[in-house]
């Protein structure tokens, strides 16, 4: 079997408050954390029962150890309990605590190895101090870009124009901005008392509003020159909301959509936008047929969900599918992953 290069377009890490404690800035630094949280509950399930074992909490060694067991190059770090930062309304805190996090990643992370690199959380509950932490944590910290929570307490979701100033400044950084999901709230499906159901919906469900937001008042209309790649939810769905969108554009578009000049699915090829997948999905040639190959990403997700000696075999899986060509497990393993962190 040819040998190919990897990249890990998202990878994750595991959150210590005490440590983090130590970059808060006054007057947050004198907090203490015997009882309370520093980030809301993702979904209100006890996730450190879904997987048991030491490897939940990967530091950088264990990291870098993962990646040679994997043979992966690098890897892009994003928050695991700070998937849930859009839940927090209290916006001073949001901000303080954004710029923490981003500190004590860059310093036990992204110190540690090259190959360790990672995306900022910016306080989207406050936009000029995103605007901010953004150009900070690119031009001061080295981060490939920001991660913007696939749900939040705000009452807009991203395309509307307000959100506006991030995506100016990710252009002029030439960054990237990935939306990720994992938070149940504000999706219809907070009552469900079973993890199985409730991680089925809530990934897909938080990306598909996302996008078709984005999609449908001409985000990608207005930034021709953003990317955005859409994480942990598969690809499948994006074929489907193709049709679906262009669909309505056809029937109501002149009225609805007045920011596009395009179909919507002219927008998804026009390959800014990119997609995580899953190795196994048997979507996968179609979807590289109908989005284009430039637009999937290999994504680990490690640690979450499976015990370590379960995520090595991965990339085999992906080069051992005779239905996808060779070129396009090079394009998914590692072309696409530089293309949307670097730019390239």
């Amino acid at each position: 079997m040819k040998k190919y290069r990897a990249v890990d377009a998202d990878g994750h890490i595991m959150e210590h408050a005490m440590e983090i404690k130590k970059y808060l800035e006054p007057p947050y630094d004198r907090l203490t954390w015997t009882s309370y949280s520093m980030f809301p509950s993702v979904d209100g399930f006890v996730r450190g029962f879904s997987r048991p074992g030491a490897e939940d909490d990967p530091g950088p060694q264990q990291w870098l150890r993962f990646l040679d067991e994997c043979g992966i190059e690098e890897t892009y770090l994003y928050p695991s309990m700070g998937l849930a930062y859009g839940l927090i309304q209290d916006r001073e805190w949001a901000v303080a605590l954004g710029r923490a996090y981003n500190q004590w990643l860059h310093d036990k992370f992204m110190k540690a190895s090259p190959r360790l690199k990672a995306v900022a959380l910016i306080p989207i509950q406050d936009i000029p101090a995103a605007v901010s932490e953004l150009h900070r944590a690119v031009k001061e910290l080295g981060m490939a870009g920001a991660v913007l929570p696939a749900v939040t307490v705000l009452d807009r979701p991203y395309g509307n124009s307000d959100f506006s100033p991030i995506f100016e400044e990710a252009e002029r950084l030439n960054c990237a901005i990935a939306i990720h999901g994992a938070v149940s709230q504000r999706l219809g499906i907070d009552s469900s008392d079973n993890l199985f159901k409730t991680i089925a919906l809530e990934h897909p469900l938080a990306q598909i509003i996302q996008f078709t937001d984005m999609i449908a008042d001409g985000i990608f209309e207005r930034f021709p020159r953003l990317r955005v790649a859409f994480l942990e939810s598969g690809a499948g769905w994006v074929p489907y909301m193709m049709d679906r969108l262009d669909e309505g554009y056809e029937r109501r578009g002149k009225k609805w959509c007045k920011n596009l000049t395009k179909r919507p699915s002219e927008y998804v090829r026009g390959k800014n936008i990119f997609f995580s997948c899953e190795v196994e999905e048997r979507t996968l040639p179609y979807v590289l047929d109908m989005v284009g190959e430039d637009a999937i990403l290999f994504a680990s997700d490690f640690p979450h969900e499976r015990r370590r000696e379960e995520f090595s075999g991965d990339i085999d899986v992906l080069l051992g599918r005779n239905d996808i060509t060779e070129i396009q497990k090079e394009k998914i393993l590692y072309h696409n992953a530089k293309r949307f962190y670097g730019g390239g």
